[in-house]
């Protein structure tokens, strides 16, 4: 048998999909940071008018995020589009280049791709504290389940680099290619790394023991003491003896 809150091994890769499916958004939640992005550099490559592409950009997320609120879905995705969006027409705007709306963007992932090395580094990889909740583990591969750990390090490390990768094409792309250059390759450099890293770690977790299902084992542990004071009442009514323990006889 085995442990309550641990799955079956053969039910692992199954819960693996799923959870990595959810946590990033599967091919919605893609399109969703694609679209924006895209629609901003076509416009601007077609009449390079920064104020109606960033515009359009803009409102597209925030159709984008008016769907998912009337289809009732989840919206952090979509909302981590509106805010990245937002942050770059700001810095458009403020500076009148438009390639400062691909700047924030930039800069998000240069700090992403340092946190996932850093908290590698310091034991706690950050992928874990992200996938570690969609498993119903939390922080249990901390200290129970070390295999499970190492998966999560390599994982993290794998998006770490990737990220650093795509940072180091860009911002050099920043400083000597014009908006619609740059722009263009962003977008064609947006799905394949991120495709890259959720491959990789979901090659490290299916190869990884399976999550501790953390809110699993509260479950089976408050089922046990309410089984165990149910019994301990049944006792007491069998002997007529109160449920709040014996008396003593004498004294």
């Amino acid at each position: 048998m085995t442990e309550p809150g641990v799955p079956r091994p053969d039910d692992a890769r199954a819960v693996t999909e799923a959870a990595l499916f959810e946590a990033f958004g599967g091919v919605r939640g893609m399109v969703e940071t694609v679209v924006p992005g895209l629609l901003f550099v076509t416009i601007f490559t077609i009449n390079k008018d920064l104020h109606l592409a960033a515009i359009a950009a803009l409102v597209v997320s925030l159709v984008l995020v008016v769907v998912r609120l009337a289809m009732k879905d989840t919206v952090k995705h979509a909302f981590s589009g509106v805010f990245g969006v937002a942050f770059g027409v700001v810095f458009a705007m403020f500076t009148g280049n438009a390639k400062d709306f691909y700047l924030p963007g930039m800069i998000y992932t240069l700090g992403l791709a340092v946190a996932y090395i850093v908290t590698t580094l310091a034991g706690v990889p950050l992928i874990g504290l992200i996938l570690g909740p969609v498993f119903k583990e939390n922080l249990s591969w901390r200290t129970r389940n070390p295999g499970r750990k190492k998966a999560y390090a390599k994982a993290s490390w794998a998006w770490g680099l990737i990220l650093l990768a795509k940072c180091a094409i860009l911002f050099p792309l920043y400083w000597w290619a014009d908006t619609t250059q740059l722009g263009w390759i962003l977008i064609a450099l947006k799905i394949p790394p991120f495709l890259l890293a959720v491959w990789l770690t979901w090659v490290f977790l299916a190869k990884a023991p399976a999550p501790i299902d953390v809110f699993a084992e509260m479950e089976a542990e408050e089922k046990a003491e309410k089984a165990a004071k149910e019994r301990a009442a049944a006792l007491a009514a069998e002997s007529g003896e109160p449920t709040g323990g014996r008396h003593r006889r004498g004294a």
